[in-house]
């Protein structure tokens, strides 16, 4: 039985039905997990390089391992969360994603800038804020784009309910 005459048979519009697919999709399924895994692994790595340090770390050194681990950890929290629902989210996995990722953004920057501030030269501080500045003003605009992706296909969802029989 093809797509399209599945889709008839549970009344559900062919236009939502397009757009919905690339969601549950098993490419995007794949995507997450990869995501899942390179965010766990991550944080595996850094925690095993952080347990294994014969001796101790500076506390500047121990808060940034544990920023490290806490991102790669909400990354895979993130992609389980995605991968354990079985229906379409309308975007809301871009427009949290797009929150873990600008989060993180502004953290290293503020990091960098700091430790840049405290080491570095008056280049090297503008440098870095500079670098700060384009990453989070990127992680801005890919949130932006995530909510009115999201806010588009709540409108299709609700334009086709109404016009569904």
């Amino acid at each position: 039985m093809s797509e399209q005459s599945r889709a008839a048979q549970r009344d559900v519009p062919e236009q939502l039905e397009r757009t919905l697919a690339t969601e549950v999709s098993l490419r995007s399924r794949l995507r997450h997990v990869a995501v899942g895994l390179a965010g766990g692994c991550g944080a595996a790595m850094i925690a095993v390089l952080w347990a294994t340090e014969p001796n101790a770390l500076p506390t500047r050194t121990q808060a940034v391992y544990a920023g490290l681990i806490a991102i790669g950890l909400a990354w895979a929290v993130f992609a389980g969360w995605v991968l354990s629902r079985r229906r379409p989210l309308f975007a809301r996995d871009r427009v949290l994603s797009a929150r873990i990722a600008l989060a993180a953004t502004v953290v290293t920057a503020l990091a960098g800038v700091a430790l840049a501030a405290v080491r570095g030269s008056t280049t090297d501080l503008v440098a870095t804020a500079a670098g700060g500045v384009v990453f989070t003003a990127a992680a801005m605009l890919t949130l932006a784009r995530a909510r009115r992706r999201r806010r588009e296909l709540l409108r299709l969802r609700d334009a086709l309910r109404q016009d569904a029989p």
